[in-house]
């Protein structure tokens, strides 16, 4: 058995860590998303593909609390979180990165690497005024954890701890947010088109890095329109359109589907 069928087998008996049961969400009379189901297992690579207004980004905005459900539910390894906040579903393991980057730009980069920590490092009033060595060592560790995340991007980031995030390529901010991401320990990341803007050559590198993430154990969903990132990143993918899933399976079964080849075909003719 190959790696991969083996990690496939492995995964199918994992219980789902995330899933998304008939998510509907309208804004006015259009219906952004229509009983939108997913299911994601530990360890898994998920990409969520699809026209531009199929409703990929607000898929990401119910899972993280930007925007509530209209109907349907969100669990967490089995625990509901549908009606949570923003924060409470931080709190609960789902991070994400936006398709907008959103750091602090006078910030360096380690220093927003440390702010996606809040969530694992709370510091009691006494203890942030006294400072004793169980806080300096935590401090430390901290430290430590975020330098081996950045690690992950090697000289694109290690050299550049301590630039303010505003000085950094744009392909460096982006690498910077998905750090943040994983630095809260979350049980899955999700990312909102991670290449975006990024050239052949950054892009590439990109999947390389989205594996490594994966080898370190965390579980990942993903928007993205580079279907050749797609095809090299993903367990299984899952179309939208018009607010629908319209297929799901792995690259080749989605790329060989009717539907989808209709999807995408006959929106690229409507805006021709």
């Amino acid at each position: 058995m190959s790696a991969m069928a083996d990690f496939q087998t492995q995964a199918s008996q994992q219980p789902f860590l995330l899933e998304a049961r008939g998510l509907v969400k309208a804004f006015g009379g259009l219906k952004a998303l229509d009983g939108v189901d997913l299911a994601i297992r530990k360890g898994e690579t998920i990409s969520i593909i699809g026209p531009n207004g199929s409703g990929k980004s607000t898929f990401f905005n119910l899972l993280t609390g930007i925007y509530p459900c209209d109907a349907g539910q969100i669990l967490v390894e089995g625990r509901d979180i549908t009606r949570f906040k923003t924060h409470q579903i931080a709190a609960a393991g789902v991070a994400r990165t936006f398709q907008n980057i959103r750091l602090f730009s006078n910030l360096t980069v380690l220093e927003n690497v440390l702010i996606g920590m809040h969530q694992t490092l709370r510091t009691p009033v006494w203890k942030a005024l006294l400072r004793p060595p169980s806080l300096k060592r935590q401090e430390e560790e901290a430290r430590a954890r975020a330098l081996d995340l950045l690690a992950i991007f090697g000289q694109r980031l290690t050299p550049r701890i301590d630039y303010p995030a505003f000085g950094l390529s744009y392909a460096n901010r982006r690498r910077v947010e998905i750090v943040r991401a994983m630095a809260a320990k979350p049980k899955i990341i999700l990312l909102d088109e991670p290449t975006a803007g990024m050239n052949p050559a950054e892009t590439a590198e990109l999947v390389t890095h989205v594996a490594e993430i994966k080898r370190r154990g965390f579980t990942v969903l993903v928007i993205e329109h580079k279907l050749d990132v797609v095809n090299r990143i993903s367990d299984r993918v899952i179309v939208l359109d018009h607010g629908k899933k319209i297929a799901e399976g792995d690259a080749s079964e989605v790329r060989n589907n009717k539907d989808v080849i209709e999807a995408y075909i006959g929106h690229k003719a409507a805006t021709a």
